[in-house]
């Protein structure tokens, strides 16, 4: 099924899942975004961003710029798995309804996994951390509803 929003690139049709896929690979460098922000331009000796050693730097900070660091981290170690299960649903042709709901699903819950760690909710992080997770592996089953 395709969808009013699938676009065809010469040979390649991309579909939401799609375009879920690549949001959720992009979240983790809006994060490490997020963790710099307001720091560039300012001298490393000030507390500014030090591009010369950049995992110490990220080290370093606190409060919501740590949280963002650790939501980078986290939103790479979640990625492989949601792609994973993007592409088997699509391989072992689940309905795109259901591959795209579930994308869909992942997306939103990381985004609200992000801003709930920026603003320090741990159990609201923590709930929509596990229900992301639950859409990663219903994509693997996704086949056989």
């Amino acid at each position: 099924m395709r969808w009013p929003i699938d676009a065809d690139i010469g040979e390649l049709s991309l579909n939401i899942a799609h375009l879920c896929m690549i949001s959720a690979a992009l979240l983790p460098i809006v994060c490490a975004g997020i963790a710099k922000s307001g720091r560039f331009g300012v001298s490393p000796t000030k507390g500014g961003y030090d591009n010369t050693d950049p995992r110490a730097w990220l080290a370093r900070q606190q409060g919501w710029r740590a949280r963002a660091n650790a939501a980078q981290a986290n939103s790479f170690e979640a990625l492989p798995l949601f792609l994973a299960g993007v592409l088997v649903a699509q391989q072992a042709g689940a309905r795109p309804l259901v591959v795209d709901g579930l994308a869909l699903a992942f997306v939103a819950l990381r985004v609200l996994y992000i801003a709930c760690y920026l603003v320090n909710r741990d159990l609201l992080r923590s709930a929509a951390w596990t229900l992301a997770l639950g859409c990663s592996v219903a994509l693997f089953f996704a086949a056989g509803w």
